[in-house]
Protein backbone atom coordinates (compact mmCIF):
# COMPACT_ATOMS: atom_id res chain seq x y z
CA UNK A 1 0.00 0.00 0.00
CA UNK A 2 1.14 3.30 -0.80
CA UNK A 3 0.27 6.34 1.68
CA UNK A 4 0.36 9.37 2.29
CA UNK A 5 1.02 12.06 5.25
CA UNK A 6 0.58 16.06 5.12
CA UNK A 7 2.26 17.74 7.90
CA UNK A 8 4.27 21.41 8.32
CA UNK A 9 7.75 18.84 7.92
CA UNK A 10 8.90 15.87 6.64
CA UNK A 11 8.35 13.10 8.45
CA UNK A 12 10.95 9.87 7.53
CA UNK A 13 10.61 8.00 10.60
CA UNK A 14 6.86 7.92 12.28
CA UNK A 15 7.69 7.00 15.82
CA UNK A 16 5.30 4.24 17.58
CA UNK A 17 4.08 5.93 20.71
CA UNK A 18 3.60 9.90 19.74
CA UNK A 19 0.74 11.77 18.12
CA UNK A 20 -2.22 13.36 19.96
CA UNK A 21 -4.31 10.66 22.00
CA UNK A 22 -8.04 12.49 21.68
CA UNK A 23 -7.77 11.92 17.47
CA UNK A 24 -10.42 9.82 16.02
CA UNK A 25 -8.72 6.49 16.59
CA UNK A 26 -6.61 6.89 19.05
CA UNK A 27 -2.92 7.47 19.42
CA UNK A 28 -0.87 6.89 16.00
CA UNK A 29 0.02 8.16 12.93
CA UNK A 30 -2.92 8.94 9.88
CA UNK A 31 -2.30 8.89 6.61
CA UNK A 32 -4.37 9.20 3.25
CA UNK A 33 -4.32 6.85 0.02
CA UNK A 34 -5.25 10.25 -1.39
CA UNK A 35 -2.07 12.11 -2.54
CA UNK A 36 -4.83 15.88 -2.98
CA UNK A 37 -5.92 14.59 0.75
CA UNK A 38 -2.91 14.72 1.88
CA UNK A 39 -1.53 17.69 0.40
CA UNK A 40 -4.80 20.05 1.95
CA UNK A 41 -3.94 18.72 5.22
CA UNK A 42 -0.20 19.55 4.89
CA UNK A 43 -0.77 22.84 4.71
CA UNK A 44 -3.43 25.96 6.41
CA UNK A 45 -3.69 29.39 5.20
CA UNK A 46 -0.84 31.50 5.10
CA UNK A 47 1.50 28.09 5.71
CA UNK A 48 3.23 25.87 3.38
CA UNK A 49 3.64 22.07 4.62
CA UNK A 50 4.88 18.78 3.19
CA UNK A 51 3.80 15.54 2.16
CA UNK A 52 6.08 12.47 3.09
CA UNK A 53 5.17 9.12 0.98
CA UNK A 54 5.06 5.80 2.67
CA UNK A 55 5.32 1.97 1.60
CA UNK A 56 3.69 -0.48 3.85
CA UNK A 57 3.79 -4.36 3.18
CA UNK A 58 0.11 -5.27 4.49
CA UNK A 59 -0.27 -8.85 4.07
CA UNK A 60 0.60 -9.60 7.53
CA UNK A 61 -1.10 -6.91 8.92
CA UNK A 62 -4.62 -6.75 10.73
CA UNK A 63 -6.36 -4.48 8.89
CA UNK A 64 -9.99 -3.21 10.13
CA UNK A 65 -11.65 -1.65 7.43
CA UNK A 66 -14.96 0.40 8.82
CA UNK A 67 -16.58 0.80 5.02
CA UNK A 68 -16.36 -3.64 4.93
CA UNK A 69 -19.53 -5.10 5.13
CA UNK A 70 -18.34 -6.00 8.51
CA UNK A 71 -19.03 -2.66 10.34
CA UNK A 72 -22.02 -0.04 10.04
CA UNK A 73 -21.95 3.94 10.84
CA UNK A 74 -22.70 3.21 14.52
CA UNK A 75 -18.95 0.91 14.60
CA UNK A 76 -17.51 4.30 13.80
CA UNK A 77 -19.34 6.82 15.99
CA UNK A 78 -18.66 4.94 18.71
CA UNK A 79 -14.51 4.64 18.56
CA UNK A 80 -14.90 8.26 17.62
CA UNK A 81 -16.70 8.83 20.84
CA UNK A 82 -14.02 6.91 22.92
CA UNK A 83 -11.51 8.83 21.28
CA UNK A 84 -12.61 12.56 20.41
CA UNK A 85 -13.39 14.84 23.22
CA UNK A 86 -17.31 14.80 23.15
CA UNK A 87 -19.86 16.38 25.65
CA UNK A 88 -22.91 13.80 26.41
CA UNK A 89 -24.90 17.36 27.54
CA UNK A 90 -28.23 15.20 27.77
CA UNK A 91 -29.70 12.06 29.03
CA UNK A 92 -30.05 10.68 25.80
CA UNK A 93 -26.65 11.66 24.67
CA UNK A 94 -25.36 9.23 28.03
CA UNK A 95 -27.90 6.33 27.66
CA UNK A 96 -26.48 6.40 23.62
CA UNK A 97 -22.90 6.51 24.75
CA UNK A 98 -23.47 3.82 27.29
CA UNK A 99 -25.46 1.44 24.86
CA UNK A 100 -23.36 2.30 21.88
CA UNK A 101 -20.16 1.08 23.37
CA UNK A 102 -21.86 -1.79 25.00
CA UNK A 103 -22.95 -3.40 21.62
CA UNK A 104 -21.07 -1.29 18.80
CA UNK A 105 -17.29 -0.99 20.35
CA UNK A 106 -15.66 -3.13 17.72
CA UNK A 107 -12.57 -5.08 19.27
CA UNK A 108 -9.08 -3.36 18.15
CA UNK A 109 -6.84 -4.63 20.55
CA UNK A 110 -4.87 -6.19 18.03
CA UNK A 111 -5.81 -4.44 14.71
CA UNK A 112 -2.54 -3.02 13.07
CA UNK A 113 -4.05 -0.54 10.91
CA UNK A 114 -7.76 0.77 10.78
CA UNK A 115 -9.10 2.31 7.48
CA UNK A 116 -12.39 4.43 7.62
CA UNK A 117 -13.89 7.97 8.02
CA UNK A 118 -12.41 11.26 9.03
CA UNK A 119 -13.89 13.32 11.48
CA UNK A 120 -13.25 16.54 10.79
CA UNK A 121 -15.01 19.76 12.58
CA UNK A 122 -17.61 19.49 9.80
CA UNK A 123 -18.08 15.19 10.28
CA UNK A 124 -17.30 15.93 14.26
CA UNK A 125 -20.92 17.73 14.07
CA UNK A 126 -22.73 15.21 11.97
CA UNK A 127 -22.36 12.63 15.10
CA UNK A 128 -22.78 14.71 17.81
CA UNK A 129 -26.31 15.72 16.24
CA UNK A 130 -27.23 11.31 15.62
CA UNK A 131 -25.87 10.98 19.19
CA UNK A 132 -28.40 13.69 20.41
CA UNK A 133 -30.95 12.18 18.63
CA UNK A 134 -31.39 15.25 16.34
CA UNK A 135 -30.75 13.32 12.94
CA UNK A 136 -31.51 9.48 12.09
CA UNK A 137 -28.92 6.53 10.84
CA UNK A 138 -29.63 7.00 6.93
CA UNK A 139 -29.33 11.28 7.46
CA UNK A 140 -25.73 10.04 9.28
CA UNK A 141 -24.98 7.66 6.26
CA UNK A 142 -25.98 9.90 3.31
CA UNK A 143 -24.10 13.21 5.63
CA UNK A 144 -21.12 11.32 5.75
CA UNK A 145 -20.63 11.00 2.26
CA UNK A 146 -21.77 14.68 1.63
CA UNK A 147 -18.47 17.27 0.17
CA UNK A 148 -16.01 13.87 -0.25
CA UNK A 149 -14.17 14.52 2.69
CA UNK A 150 -11.80 11.08 2.17
CA UNK A 151 -10.81 8.16 4.23
CA UNK A 152 -8.27 7.99 6.37
CA UNK A 153 -5.36 5.00 6.90
CA UNK A 154 -4.37 5.10 10.74
CA UNK A 155 -1.27 3.23 11.67
CA UNK A 156 -1.96 2.08 15.29
CA UNK A 157 0.12 -0.84 15.99
CA UNK A 158 4.20 -1.05 16.70
CA UNK A 159 4.27 -3.63 13.99
CA UNK A 160 2.78 -1.44 11.49
CA UNK A 161 5.38 1.38 12.64
CA UNK A 162 8.31 -1.20 12.13
CA UNK A 163 7.12 -2.09 8.41
CA UNK A 164 6.71 1.27 6.78
CA UNK A 165 9.18 2.42 4.50
CA UNK A 166 9.49 5.93 3.84
CA UNK A 167 9.39 6.81 -0.12
CA UNK A 168 9.94 10.28 -0.42
CA UNK A 169 8.64 13.87 0.10
CA UNK A 170 7.20 16.64 -1.92
CA UNK A 171 6.47 20.31 -0.83
CA UNK A 172 2.85 21.82 -0.60
CA UNK A 173 2.15 25.62 -1.38
CA UNK A 174 -0.54 27.17 0.66
CA UNK A 175 -0.98 29.34 -2.23
CA UNK A 176 -2.19 26.60 -4.53
CA UNK A 177 -4.01 23.70 -2.07
CA UNK A 178 -5.18 25.62 0.63
CA UNK A 179 -8.48 27.29 -1.25
CA UNK A 180 -8.61 22.88 -2.30
CA UNK A 181 -8.99 22.31 1.45
CA UNK A 182 -11.53 25.36 2.43
CA UNK A 183 -13.69 24.56 -0.25
CA UNK A 184 -14.21 20.59 0.42
CA UNK A 185 -14.89 21.41 4.46
CA UNK A 186 -17.33 24.28 2.75
CA UNK A 187 -19.48 22.00 0.54
CA UNK A 188 -19.83 19.64 3.14
CA UNK A 189 -20.73 22.17 5.92
CA UNK A 190 -23.48 23.65 2.85
CA UNK A 191 -24.55 20.39 2.01
CA UNK A 192 -25.38 19.54 5.11
CA UNK A 193 -26.70 22.16 6.57
CA UNK A 194 -29.70 22.16 3.54
CA UNK A 195 -30.61 18.34 4.87
CA UNK A 196 -34.19 18.95 6.74
CA UNK A 197 -32.82 18.29 10.57
CA UNK A 198 -36.23 19.15 12.05
CA UNK A 199 -38.49 16.92 10.44
CA UNK A 200 -39.09 14.03 12.01
CA UNK A 201 -38.99 10.94 9.24
CA UNK A 202 -40.51 7.78 9.91
CA UNK A 203 -39.39 4.62 9.90
CA UNK A 204 -35.48 5.91 9.78
CA UNK A 205 -33.82 4.50 12.78
CA UNK A 206 -32.92 7.23 15.62
CA UNK A 207 -31.10 7.15 18.23
CA UNK A 208 -33.68 6.60 21.17
CA UNK A 209 -35.14 4.08 18.77
CA UNK A 210 -32.49 2.05 18.50
CA UNK A 211 -31.87 1.99 22.81
CA UNK A 212 -36.01 1.06 22.67
CA UNK A 213 -35.93 -1.47 20.20
CA UNK A 214 -32.08 -3.11 21.13
CA UNK A 215 -31.13 -2.77 17.72
CA UNK A 216 -27.75 -4.72 17.33
CA UNK A 217 -24.81 -4.46 14.71
CA UNK A 218 -26.32 -7.36 12.75
CA UNK A 219 -29.70 -5.87 12.18
CA UNK A 220 -30.01 -5.45 8.06
CA UNK A 221 -31.67 -1.57 8.36
CA UNK A 222 -27.93 -0.53 9.66
CA UNK A 223 -26.43 -1.81 6.17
Amino acid sequence: MRIYHGSDHIITKPEYGKGKKNNDYGQGFYCTEDIDLAREWAIDVNRDGYVSYYDIDTSAMRIIYLGSPDYCVLHWITILLNNRRFELSTPLAKEAYQYLNQYFMPDLSDADIIIGYRADDSYFSYAQDFVNGVISVLQLSKALRLGNLGKQVFIRSRKAFKALVFSGSEGVLADEWYEHKRSRDLAARNQYQKMNKEAYVRGDLYMIRIIDEEVKAYDPRLQ
